[in-house]
């Protein structure tokens, strides 16, 4: 869990831009802890119901939605969605008040990190950069793991809020080593599910029960988290659900773009974000990641 640095669980006020499947639990977690939470989304729909459902507000735009907030959260899709609801006349900065902070909860690049990190500090605003890790399953158990960068005091600031739907929570470093962070995870993920979609498939080509097979190997050096959640789901074929595949080759593109900024050879990840674009080229976009496994199958 978040440490309460501040010795106390003081109520805030809130906004949260974004209610997609990450988004959506992760304001009601912070409505349910007792902060006071107005949320946007592109879709007014979604926040019309959301605000229906917790009894939180909600408002037409982010800048309408920041007024007077301590704390803005955002959890959405891309560099040009962040950047959409954070500047401009209508965006978060503009409604936000000197000393707020801005934590952003999506998986960007370094390089929109920076210009928004400069941004709000020319208006007095705080920015943190808090990527998360843990699915859907996590965003609605609120047991996120949620790796941040920015300044101290403000994650000093923003830990205990972010306490009501994570498990645990980091400040790794300066702003972008939360972004730098995610890309570590994801580029760790890939090499893992492919890992077990190849055991597996190797399984059911060798004639073994994949389910007893992975009940021992489970147990020993092999075991991992993908294995514990996706093996069966991977086995029996099902894939609607989780992190699709679509976000992954988003995310894997910014960690090779940064692999060659900073000089990092990523051979493993560059293979496997082919082999997931060949996911997608089966009509797998909106697959989980593990449907790394329906490539190997589809190749006999």
């Amino acid at each position: 869990m978040c440490e309460d640095r501040t010795g106390g669980k003081d109520m805030a006020k809130i906004a949260f831009l974004g209610l997609g499947v990450m988004g959506y639990p992760m304001a009601a977690h912070l409505q349910k802890a007792g902060h006071s939470v107005t949320v946007y989304n592109r879709t007014s729909a979604k926040a019309e119901s959301w605000a229906s459902e917790t009894g939180g507000s909600f408002a037409p735009t982010p800048k309408s939605a920041a007024e007077g907030a301590d704390f803005v959260m955002a959890c959405v899709g891309n560099d040009d969605d962040l950047r959409s609801v954070c500047l401009g006349d209508d965006g978060a900065f503009a409604g936000m008040q000197a000393g707020a902070i801005f934590v952003d909860h999506t998986t960007v690049s370094a390089q929109v990190t920076t210009q928004l990190y400069d941004a709000a500090k020319k208006s007095g605003i705080g920015f943190l950069d808090a990527p998360i890790s843990g699915g859907q399953a996590g965003a609605e158990n609120g047991v996120l793991s949620i790796m941040c960068g920015g300044d101290a005091d403000h994650f000093d600031k923003a830990a205990p809020v972010m306490e009501a739907y994570s498990r645990i929570c980091r400040r790794i470093g300066e702003s972008g080593a939360g972004q730098m962070t995610k890309m570590c995870n994801q580029i760790a993920i890939a090499g893992l599910v492919q890992g077990l979609s190849e055991a597996l498939h190797f399984a059911e080509k060798a004639g073994l029960d994949g389910r007893a097979v992975v009940e021992v190997i489970s147990q020993g050096a092999a075991g991992s988290w993908q294995m514990a959640n996706r093996y069966e789901t991977m086995l029996d074929d099902h894939f609607n659900h989780g992190f699709a595949v679509d976000w992954m080759r988003k995310d894997l593109g910014i960690c090779l773009d940064t692999g060659d900024d900073i000089g990092a050879s990523l051979p493993v990840t560059a293979l496997v974000d082919q082999f997931y674009k060949d996911v997608q080229k089966l009509g797998g976009g909106r697959w989980d990641t593990s449907s790394l496994i329906k490539r190997l199958r589809a190749m006999g």
